[in-house]
């Protein structure tokens, strides 16, 4: 610091005006290095707000932040390098000490929930409206995400308000990261008297025509025939034959709505073609009581 003060001892003859300038100069280095930070910072915001899909000013409190550390800085090194101020400086640095202990101790939480804000900024976990799943617990879509915490609006159009520091700690299950198709399983069990066939053809007609039926076959499994529906029988339970199909649609939203209207809509054509649904029979046996 005394190194940093000697460029300007020398500049005039009066030591007072020397620190003016050394003050004046330091605030003008300060400055220049802010904009080239909040350059850099801009670019990386935009960039990381486009791939969230969130507005940029949103993160405009992490920008003050950085004008409070870099000013900050600056007064610090004109107070060590006026041996007029250095003194004082000292003092008022470690009168505050304890004060800065005690607040940052406070502020642990808070400033964990801005860091994991920062890490799921740059790695991007999930973005604003992707449906997800944290720790098998909470599921909905993304609605906000800052740098304190993240907003989930789940399937009851309720608010899940989870803190980064917490979301950032658990298992996440994105539906959107990659690619956003889904595949469902529908299970059905038929008795051993029905017609398999039959039961498998109607299975795939009903699938087939729901509007949210997606056609995910590779062009090798078209040239090869494979059904648009696949329909397998995975296993001989205790009083059913149990069937699986696999039906694609878009995104898991319609997947749901898939799901329900089929097997609604499969009930239905079972009865009319005389497919048996099984359900267990239970046999009941009194007997009087002995006198």
């Amino acid at each position: 610091m005394k190194s940093f003060h000697d460029l300007f001892s020398n500049i005039t003859e009066h030591p007072l005006l020397n620190n003016l300038i050394l003050a004046a100069a330091v605030f003008v280095i300060a400055h220049a290095l802010l904009r080239m930070i909040r350059v850099i910072m801009n670019r990386f915001i935009n960039k990381s707000s486009e791939d969230l899909r969130v507005d940029p000013t949103k993160y405009k409190f992490l920008k003050n932040a950085m004008n409070f550390l870099v000013y900050m800085g600056a007064l610090i090194i004109i107070f060590l390098s006026i041996p007029e101020l250095e003194d004082i400086g000292l003092g008022l640095f470690a009168s505050a000490g304890v004060f800065a202990a005690i607040l940052g101790f406070a502020s642990q939480a808070a400033f964990s929930n801005i860091i994991s804000g920062i890490f799921l900024v740059i790695f991007k976990p999930f973005r604003v409206d992707d449906i997800i799943k944290v720790n098998n617990i909470y599921h909905g879509t993304v609605e906000d995400i800052n740098l304190r915490h993240t907003v989930i609006r789940d399937f009851e159009n309720r608010r899940l308000i989870i803190p980064n520091s917490v979301i950032g700690n658990e298992t996440i299950q994105n539906f959107n990261i990659v690619d956003s198709k889904i595949k469902n399983f529908i299970i059905f069990g038929i008795s051993y008297d029905s017609n398999l066939d039959l039961a498998i053809r109607i299975i795939q007609e009903e699938a087939m025509k729901h509007r949210y039926f997606l056609d995910n076959r590779t062009e090798e499994e078209l040239e090869t025939g494979q059904p648009a529906v696949l329909v397998r029988l995975v296993e001989f339970g205790d009083s059913s034959i149990n069937l699986r199909a696999q039906v694609w649609s878009a995104d898991p939203s319609k997947a749901f709505d898939l799901k329900c209207d089929i097997y609604k809509s499969i009930k239905a054509r079972f009865d009319k073609e005389g497919i048996e649904i099984p359900f267990p029979h239970r046999t009941i046996v009194y007997k009087n009581a002995q006198d």
